[in-house]
Protein backbone atom coordinates (compact mmCIF):
# COMPACT_ATOMS: atom_id res chain seq x y z
CA UNK A 1 0.00 0.00 0.00
CA UNK A 2 1.32 3.38 -1.14
CA UNK A 3 1.80 6.33 1.71
CA UNK A 4 -0.80 8.60 2.04
CA UNK A 5 0.24 12.51 3.24
CA UNK A 6 -3.09 14.74 4.29
CA UNK A 7 -2.41 18.20 3.84
CA UNK A 8 -2.14 20.74 1.85
CA UNK A 9 1.50 21.77 0.92
CA UNK A 10 1.62 25.30 1.98
CA UNK A 11 1.30 23.55 5.36
CA UNK A 12 3.45 21.57 7.30
CA UNK A 13 3.03 19.07 4.92
CA UNK A 14 5.45 20.54 2.80
CA UNK A 15 7.76 18.55 5.86
CA UNK A 16 6.61 14.82 4.97
CA UNK A 17 6.63 15.60 1.16
CA UNK A 18 10.31 16.92 1.53
CA UNK A 19 11.10 13.46 3.77
CA UNK A 20 9.60 11.06 1.53
CA UNK A 21 11.27 12.73 -1.74
CA UNK A 22 14.42 12.32 0.10
CA UNK A 23 13.51 8.89 1.23
CA UNK A 24 12.73 7.69 -2.38
CA UNK A 25 9.86 6.51 -1.47
CA UNK A 26 6.54 6.25 -3.18
CA UNK A 27 3.59 8.16 -1.68
CA UNK A 28 0.22 9.60 -2.43
CA UNK A 29 -0.21 13.33 -1.44
CA UNK A 30 -4.18 14.11 -0.74
CA UNK A 31 -4.24 18.13 -0.63
CA UNK A 32 -7.05 19.04 2.51
CA UNK A 33 -7.25 21.70 4.52
CA UNK A 34 -7.62 21.69 7.77
CA UNK A 35 -10.74 20.29 9.47
CA UNK A 36 -12.09 18.96 5.92
CA UNK A 37 -13.67 15.46 5.69
CA UNK A 38 -10.87 14.47 4.82
CA UNK A 39 -8.83 14.99 7.31
CA UNK A 40 -11.57 14.50 9.97
CA UNK A 41 -11.94 11.24 8.74
CA UNK A 42 -8.30 10.06 10.01
CA UNK A 43 -7.88 12.69 12.79
CA UNK A 44 -10.51 13.86 14.50
CA UNK A 45 -8.57 17.07 15.78
CA UNK A 46 -9.07 18.08 12.03
CA UNK A 47 -5.19 19.07 11.96
CA UNK A 48 -2.83 18.26 9.39
CA UNK A 49 -0.28 16.82 7.97
CA UNK A 50 -1.84 13.29 8.72
CA UNK A 51 0.60 10.66 7.22
CA UNK A 52 -1.04 6.67 6.82
CA UNK A 53 0.89 3.76 6.21
CA UNK A 54 -0.15 -0.16 6.60
CA UNK A 55 -3.08 0.54 8.61
CA UNK A 56 -1.01 3.32 10.88
CA UNK A 57 -2.49 6.58 10.80
CA UNK A 58 0.22 9.23 12.50
CA UNK A 59 -0.65 13.10 13.28
CA UNK A 60 2.02 16.24 13.82
CA UNK A 61 4.71 16.77 11.59
CA UNK A 62 7.29 15.98 13.98
CA UNK A 63 6.12 12.49 14.85
CA UNK A 64 5.84 12.02 11.22
CA UNK A 65 9.39 12.42 10.37
CA UNK A 66 11.04 10.74 13.32
CA UNK A 67 8.63 7.52 12.10
CA UNK A 68 9.63 7.89 8.63
CA UNK A 69 13.27 8.56 9.84
CA UNK A 70 13.79 5.53 12.40
CA UNK A 71 11.63 3.65 10.07
CA UNK A 72 13.99 3.79 7.36
CA UNK A 73 17.26 4.21 9.00
CA UNK A 74 17.78 7.68 7.25
CA UNK A 75 17.96 11.22 8.16
CA UNK A 76 18.78 10.43 11.96
CA UNK A 77 21.49 9.22 13.90
CA UNK A 78 21.05 6.06 16.58
CA UNK A 79 19.00 6.43 19.84
CA UNK A 80 20.99 6.97 22.71
CA UNK A 81 23.85 8.24 20.95
CA UNK A 82 25.51 11.68 21.93
CA UNK A 83 24.70 12.73 18.50
CA UNK A 84 20.99 11.93 18.57
CA UNK A 85 21.06 13.87 21.33
CA UNK A 86 21.75 16.95 19.57
CA UNK A 87 20.06 15.79 17.28
CA UNK A 88 17.16 15.83 19.28
CA UNK A 89 18.39 18.99 20.97
CA UNK A 90 17.79 20.61 17.65
CA UNK A 91 14.95 19.34 17.38
CA UNK A 92 13.12 20.86 20.41
CA UNK A 93 14.58 23.68 19.94
CA UNK A 94 13.23 24.65 16.51
CA UNK A 95 9.79 23.83 17.52
CA UNK A 96 10.18 26.14 21.00
CA UNK A 97 11.91 29.05 19.15
CA UNK A 98 10.68 28.73 15.25
CA UNK A 99 7.73 26.94 15.34
CA UNK A 100 5.70 28.36 17.67
CA UNK A 101 6.54 31.78 17.06
CA UNK A 102 5.85 31.23 13.36
CA UNK A 103 2.09 29.31 14.51
CA UNK A 104 1.23 32.06 16.73
CA UNK A 105 1.64 34.63 14.06
CA UNK A 106 -0.52 32.55 11.57
CA UNK A 107 -2.97 31.94 14.21
CA UNK A 108 -3.36 35.75 15.03
CA UNK A 109 -3.21 37.03 11.11
CA UNK A 110 -5.83 33.88 9.50
CA UNK A 111 -6.29 30.87 11.51
CA UNK A 112 -8.50 31.78 14.85
CA UNK A 113 -12.11 33.90 14.31
CA UNK A 114 -11.63 37.32 13.87
CA UNK A 115 -12.79 38.36 17.41
CA UNK A 116 -9.85 36.07 18.82
CA UNK A 117 -7.18 37.48 16.82
CA UNK A 118 -4.54 40.13 18.57
CA UNK A 119 -2.49 41.73 15.09
CA UNK A 120 -0.77 43.81 17.69
CA UNK A 121 1.44 40.51 18.44
CA UNK A 122 3.10 40.40 14.95
CA UNK A 123 5.64 43.06 15.95
CA UNK A 124 6.48 41.13 19.06
CA UNK A 125 6.79 37.79 17.37
CA UNK A 126 8.94 38.97 14.91
CA UNK A 127 11.40 40.48 17.45
CA UNK A 128 11.41 37.33 19.36
CA UNK A 129 12.28 35.34 15.80
CA UNK A 130 14.83 37.28 15.50
CA UNK A 131 16.26 36.97 18.63
CA UNK A 132 15.87 32.95 18.38
CA UNK A 133 17.87 33.15 14.84
CA UNK A 134 20.73 35.43 15.85
CA UNK A 135 20.88 32.73 18.79
CA UNK A 136 20.93 29.98 16.32
CA UNK A 137 23.64 31.45 14.02
CA UNK A 138 25.85 31.38 17.21
CA UNK A 139 24.79 27.80 17.54
CA UNK A 140 25.59 26.74 13.92
CA UNK A 141 28.66 25.02 13.66
CA UNK A 142 31.46 24.13 10.61
CA UNK A 143 29.12 21.34 9.40
CA UNK A 144 27.03 22.31 6.51
CA UNK A 145 23.94 20.72 8.99
CA UNK A 146 23.08 21.46 12.02
CA UNK A 147 24.30 17.96 13.52
CA UNK A 148 27.77 18.04 11.00
CA UNK A 149 27.93 16.24 7.90
CA UNK A 150 24.65 14.61 7.68
CA UNK A 151 21.32 15.87 6.65
CA UNK A 152 18.93 14.99 9.21
CA UNK A 153 15.00 15.83 10.57
CA UNK A 154 16.06 19.22 12.30
CA UNK A 155 17.34 19.99 9.11
CA UNK A 156 13.90 19.52 7.66
CA UNK A 157 11.79 21.59 10.15
CA UNK A 158 14.52 24.85 10.18
CA UNK A 159 14.36 25.31 6.47
CA UNK A 160 10.56 25.05 6.60
CA UNK A 161 10.27 27.57 9.15
CA UNK A 162 12.87 29.46 7.43
CA UNK A 163 10.39 29.34 4.30
CA UNK A 164 7.31 29.98 6.68
CA UNK A 165 9.39 32.94 7.81
CA UNK A 166 9.86 34.72 4.69
CA UNK A 167 5.92 34.08 3.33
CA UNK A 168 4.83 36.02 6.57
CA UNK A 169 7.57 38.97 5.95
CA UNK A 170 9.47 37.74 8.74
CA UNK A 171 13.24 39.14 8.16
CA UNK A 172 15.63 35.94 7.92
CA UNK A 173 18.73 38.15 7.40
CA UNK A 174 21.96 36.16 9.53
CA UNK A 175 24.61 35.13 6.85
CA UNK A 176 25.05 32.36 8.69
CA UNK A 177 21.93 31.21 8.39
CA UNK A 178 21.16 31.96 4.57
CA UNK A 179 24.25 30.15 3.51
CA UNK A 180 22.68 27.29 5.60
CA UNK A 181 19.76 27.41 3.31
CA UNK A 182 21.30 27.91 0.12
CA UNK A 183 22.68 24.05 1.33
CA UNK A 184 19.50 22.53 2.12
CA UNK A 185 17.29 24.42 -0.35
CA UNK A 186 19.72 23.09 -3.30
CA UNK A 187 18.87 19.50 -2.27
CA UNK A 188 16.80 18.10 -5.19
CA UNK A 189 14.37 16.41 -2.83
CA UNK A 190 13.77 20.42 -1.60
CA UNK A 191 13.69 21.33 -5.09
CA UNK A 192 11.13 18.54 -6.26
CA UNK A 193 8.99 19.20 -3.10
CA UNK A 194 8.94 22.68 -3.22
CA UNK A 195 7.72 22.51 -7.22
CA UNK A 196 4.76 21.18 -5.32
CA UNK A 197 3.72 24.51 -3.66
CA UNK A 198 3.77 26.64 -7.36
Amino acid sequence: MTVQVIGHIRSRAFRVVWMLEELGKAYEHVSARPHSKEVLACNPSGKIPVLQDRGITIADSTAILGYLSDSHGRFTHSCGSEIRVRQDSWTYLLLDEFDACMWAAAKHSFVLPDEWRVPDLKPTLKWEFQCAASSLAKRLGAGPYLTGDEFTVPDIILTHCCDWAELAKFEVSEPKILAYLDRTRSRPAYRRAAAKRQ
